[in-house]
C-alpha cells in the first residue's frame, strides 16, 4: 500500500481518538435545581363587615388569595340582600388561600383574635345582626386544635374583660359574595371603619 495512504489513515485516526477525547471532556450542561411549588392552604374567618377583613388579611405576607362571602346558613348561593334580612343563618366571612411556609394558621388565628372584638355577640361595631357574628369555621383537625388552643390562651390570660364569644366550627359551603363586595377598599378607597388593627408578626 502506498506510504501516503497509511499517512492519511493514521492522521484520520489520531483526529477520531481527539475528538472523542474532547467531547468525553466537555462536562454536561448543570441541570436546573426542580422547585416544589408551595402547597397552599384555605383558613375562613368572620369577623364583622367582611369589607375589613379581606382587606386586612390580603395584606399579609404569604396569604395568596382573600375573597369575601358567606358561610355557615341553610340558604343555597345567598345574596347580600338575604343575608341582610338575618334569616339566612349565614354569616359574613372571608375565605384566606395562604402558604404555610410563609404564615402559619396559628398566626393568622393570633390576628384574627386581634383585629376584632371577639366579645361582641351578632354584631360588630356599628354593624349588628347575626351575620356579623364572630366565628371561625375550621378545614381540618389540626386547624380545630390550633383554633381551640388560642381561644383557650386568650381566655386564661384574661385578655378580655368579658368571655370570648368566637364559634368554631366545621367549615361549610362558601359562598362568594357578589363582585362589587370583592376588594371594597380598593374600589372605593377609604379605610376600615372597624377593623384597624394592621397585621404584625411575632404580636
Amino acid at each position: 500500500m502506498p506510504t501516503h495512504f497509511l499517512s492519511l489513515g493514521r492522521l484520520c485516526l489520531a483526529l477520531t481518538a481527539c475528538l472523542g477525547l474532547t467531547a468525553a471532556e466537555t462536562p454536561a450542561p448543570a441541570s436546573k435545581p426542580m422547585t416544589t411549588p408551595p402547597k397552599f392552604e384555605k383558613a375562613t374567618f368572620g369577623a364583622g363587615c367582611f369589607w375589613g377583613v379581606e382587606y386586612q388579611y390580603r395584606k399579609i405576607p404569604g396569604v395568596s388569595e382573600a375573597f369575601s362571602g358567606y358561610s355557615g346558613g341553610k340558604t343555597q348561593n345567598p345574596t347580600y340582600r338575604e343575608i341582610c334580612q338575618d334569616d339566612t343563618g349565614h354569616a359574613e366571612v372571608i375565605e384566606v388561600t395562604f402558604d404555610p411556609a410563609k404564615v402559619s394558621y396559628r398566626q393568622l388565628v393570633e390576628y384574627f383574635f386581634r383585629m376584632h372584638n371577639p366579645t361582641q355577640v351578632d354584631r360588630q361595631g356599628p354593624d349588628v345582626g347575626d351575620q356579623y357574628r364572630s366565628v371561625i369555621f375550621y378545614h381540618s383537625p389540626e386547624q380545630k386544635k390550633i383554633a381551640d388552643e388560642v381561644k383557650a390562651a386568650l381566655t386564661a390570660a384574661k385578655v378580655y374583660a368579658e368571655p370570648i364569644a368566637t364559634k368554631i366550627e366545621p367549615a361549610q359551603v362558601f359562598w362568594k359574595a357578589e363582585e362589587y363586595h370583592q376588594r371594597y377598599y380598593e374600589k372605593k378607597g377609604g379605610r376600615p371603619y372597624c377593623h384597624l388593627i394592621e397585621y404584625a408578626p411575632g404580636k
